[in-house]
């Protein structure tokens, strides 16, 4: 018969190889140091070899410690998988969805009922970040975090994600790509002074700051070297953390901002934004939907990814279209 796993006292393990301390793993496990003291003690005599050697200056792991480590974390990492499955199963068909605050008010929430429509045993719920979660570095593009994202992933069902879809280890699928352009009141159209490329110095510039946080350079900056225009002063004006605040400046005439006209789809049909210039610049970042592996195969996930592709060909098809106006 074989014996059964000490499954606390392996946990009890793993937390205390991975800081090196039993005062802190008690602290993480919410138990006191003897009783952690304890537990390794037991494992130790039930494996029939040390697992850490006590040193003066703390702890370090035996061999037979180092090699185990790896197989434990990753076979805890397992069951919470599959604790999570059986928790979404048990719960029904509610589908959790995380995403970029500016992305859900404009894209996302104006098509959410058509979904609900068409599946209406799905309970979505939908709620909203207010930090970027890619970044960029000095010497190219990196990965998102991955200890972020993997909570975000643990914890919900699909993530939209701004970025460049370089996320190891998810089920990753772009929407739509996205390109950027200049956008302002038709207001400003009709003022004594003239917008032109040469003018726009004497126009106030308003910052859709998306272009640092993820690129590391303005989408103004961006958009005018593409057409070889250097002598424009970028570094004024208001900057906005969130798209949909520079776009709802420049409806409100304060300016002019190079956005993406993708989230600002109904204000470009209804006439209260327009597009003074024809140049579109193609980004490289767009948006991702994001799972965590397993999940993606629960059959919420895949409606939900299915239903966002279909509504996202209308804005491929008008990126295509911009792309040959270029």
């Amino acid at each position: 018969m074989s014996r059964p796993l000490p499954l606390t006292a392996l946990k009890t393990f793993e937390v205390a190889a991975r800081l090196l301390s039993f005062k802190r793993a008690a602290q993480e496990l919410n138990v006191t140091p003897t009783a952690v003291s304890h537990q390794i003690q037991n494992l130790e005599e039930t494996l029939g070899t040390k697992l850490f050697r006590r040193l003066p200056g703390g702890l370090e792991l035996t061999s037979a410690g180092e090699v185990a480590l790896p197989c434990l974390q990753e076979g805890f990492g397992k069951l919470k998988e599959a604790i999570d499955l059986i928790g979404n199963v048990s719960n029904g068909d509610v589908l959790t969805v995380l995403a970029p605050p500016s992305f859900a008010m404009r894209w996302l929430m104006p098509r959410l009922h058509r979904f609900a429509i068409h599946y209406p045993g799905i309970d979505i719920r939908v709620s909203t970040r207010t930090r970027e979660f890619a970044y960029r570095s000095l010497g190219g593009v990196r990965p998102v975090p991955t200890d972020s994202l993997q909570a975000w992933c643990d914890e919900l069902d699909v993530v939209v994600a701004f970025g460049s879809g370089n996320y190891p280890g998810f089920a990753v699928t772009q929407l739509f790509p996205l390109t950027i352009t200049a956008l302002c009141s038709p207001r400003l159209l009709d003022t004594t002074l003239p917008l032109a490329l040469e003018t726009l110095g004497q126009h106030q510039l308003l910052h859709d700051d998306r272009g640092i946080m993820y690129d590391q350079q303005s989408y103004w900056d961006t958009w005018l070297q593409a057409q070889q225009v250097n002598d424009i002063d970028t570094t004024s004006g208001p900057h906005f953390s969130h798209s949909i605040l520079a776009l709802e400046a420049a409806v409100d005439g304060l300016g002019i901002t190079v956005s993406t006209p993708a989230l600002a789809r109904e204000s470009l049909q209804n006439g209260k934004l327009v597009k003074p210039f024809p140049f579109e610049m193609p980004l490289s970042s767009s948006y991702y939907l994001v799972s965590n592996e397993n999940m993606a195969r629960r059959e919420a996930v895949m409606a939900f990814r299915d239903w966002a592709l279909a509504e996202a060909g209308a804005e491929r098809e008008e990126h295509a279209r911009a792309l040959e106006r270029v």
